[in-house]
């Protein structure tokens, strides 16, 4: 999907959120929305994400991560370490993290 500019003869040119695909060999391109009633703003954040863009509201300030709570194998080694079991985690070959715990 792209967004595209179709210039009109004596009025403003209609932009229309488009599709391309082939037929038969033929590469058409099918009109699934009009935006041309859509704020300028708009239309290039949709554009931006179309091409895998990010876009973070210009009013808003962006989402900071204050605190995540552990989860899926983090979680597991954490309970791992409450059962007072000495554990060691290989990260690269010539490192070992040693997690122990004392009952």
């Amino acid at each position: 999907m792209y967004i595209e500019s179709v210039p009109n003869r004596n009025s403003p040119p209609a932009i229309l959120l488009r599709e391309s695909y082939r037929d038969g060999g033929k590469i058409k391109k099918r009109t699934i929305a009009n935006l041309s009633n859509w704020p300028t703003e708009l239309v290039e954040g949709l554009r931006t994400l179309l091409k895998g863009g990010k876009v973070a509201p210009a009013d808003q300030e962006t989402i900071i991560v204050r605190r995540a709570l552990p989860h899926g194998h983090v979680a597991a080694v954490l309970g791992a370490c409450a059962t007072s079991v000495s554990i060691v985690c290989w990260d690269l070959p010539a490192t070992a993290v040693v997690i122990s715990s004392s009952p």
